[in-house]
């Protein structure tokens, strides 16, 4: 959800920890010392991840008081990241330590040579990934290229949301959908994928839905999907830039239905920009597309801070700081970690899931085939392709 954003509220919370000290050495641990005093921190979120993360963060510095006197944290678009830290990178001025970041971001720094290798080069200063891992967290681990570390996750979409007071017969089929449209004319919206977690979602999930030849090749595999989405446009006035527009359209009425992920379905009725009475559909053939958020180390990040944030990586995963992830249902379930149920999180976060939250989902998450995202440079052909062919001429 990278580029997506909404107002979101933020919870507080206890401290709990795992430190280094506890760590079991491994074949390919460095060794990494603890300050002997405190260090300011700086953390750069280029994905909506603090909304998550940010109360867990500050129990570490808490907890640590002796490790760290200040976190600081900034957010940015994730486009303009990577520029940057190459130029603070070359004046050898690093002044980011720790970079909060979704697929995009991630791939652009591995690509540029941007990241400190975490794994294998820090596996015995960090739990057995493998181990703690929900199935999911570990399958989008692997596009980590070992140069970050899950720290969210969620199965995402793609889901249709709709008005049940304006869609009295809901798709079961993508024919289904496509035959909606062409009777409910401009009463389906959608966000510009590239910069849309929903946008993005449905896309890359359609081709599982379509039977599609490769649903990881958009050039070459995906002819079913293009043509299914120049004929879907045609009952669509235009694409707005972001899904937060996408959300107001379908909450005033403007629009019936729109697609959607768990969080951003959840998230906004919590917070009142859709009605709580929307519902949700999955299509026949769906299958989960899933997305995560990972922690990043920049290139020349000192030695002692270096094994401070490996500390901060520890204690985040630890089940007491991911139950932090459930937030008000923005990245919903949010832990990436095995075994952190909802009552583990705060009461705001219980309420919120407990209110607006839905029995299906879990259903749903059990059952449905889970795939990863495409890999980075394809995901790049695909926002190309759909910017050419489907969205350019209509966008908002």
């Amino acid at each position: 959800m990278a580029q997506d954003s909404i107002n979101r509220r933020h919870f507080i919370g206890g401290v709990a920890g795992l430190g280094l000290a506890a760590q079991a050495p491994g074949a390919f641990a460095q060794s990494l010392k603890l300050p002997t005093s405190p260090v300011a921190i700086s953390i750069v979120d280029v994905a909506g991840n603090l909304a998550l993360t940010q109360k867990a963060i500050e129990n570490y510095r808490k907890a640590k008081p002796n490790v760290v006197s200040r976190i600081t944290f900034t957010k940015a678009p994730a486009p303009e990241l990577p520029g940057k830290l190459k130029a603070q990178q070359a004046a050898n001025r690093v002044d980011i330590d720790m970079v909060l970041t979704g697929t995009d971001a991630l791939s652009a720094g591995v690509e540029q040579n941007l990241w400190v290798p975490l794994l294998p080069q820090q596996a015995g200063n960090l739990p057995k990934l493998q181990d703690i891992f929900l199935e999911g967290a570990w399958k989008m681990q692997g596009l980590a290229s070992g140069q970050g570390v899950v720290v969210t996750y969620y199965p995402s979409g793609p889901l249709l949301e709709y008005m049940p007071d304006k869609v009295k017969k809901v798709p079961t089929t993508a024919e289904e959908l496509l035959a909606w449209t062409k009777e409910n004319k401009d009463r389906l919206i959608y966000a510009r994928p590239a910069n849309s977690g929903p946008g993005r979602t449905w896309i890359m999930g359609l081709p599982y839905i379509l039977g599609d030849k490769d649903p990881k090749d958009p050039e070459k595999g995906w002819d079913k999907t293009w043509a299914y989405l120049k004929a879907l446009g045609e009952n669509i006035e235009y694409y707005p830039a972001g899904t937060g527009a996408v959300m107001k359209e379908l909450g005033d009425g403007s629009r019936d239905m729109t697609v959607t992920t768990t969080g951003w379905d959840i998230n906004p009725r919590v917070l009142g920009v859709v009605p709580k009475e929307a519902k949700v559909a999955a299509l026949k053939g769906f299958h989960w597309v899933a997305d995560a958020h990972y922690m990043c180390i920049p290139k020349g990040v000192s030695d002692e801070k270096l094994a401070v944030l490996v500390d901060l990586m520890n204690f985040l995963l630890t089940k007491e700081q991911q139950a932090y992830t459930y937030d008000e249902g923005y990245f919903y379930p949010g832990p990436a970690v095995k075994g952190v149920t909802l009552d583990m999180a705060p009461a705001e976060s219980q309420k919120a899931i407990k209110d607006f939250g839905r029995p299906e989902y879990e259903k749903l998450i059990a059952e449905a085939p889970l795939e990863t995202p495409l890999d980075p440079a394809k995901m790049v052909v695909a926002f190309r392709i759909w910017d050419e062919q489907i969205g350019g001429a209509k966008k908002k």
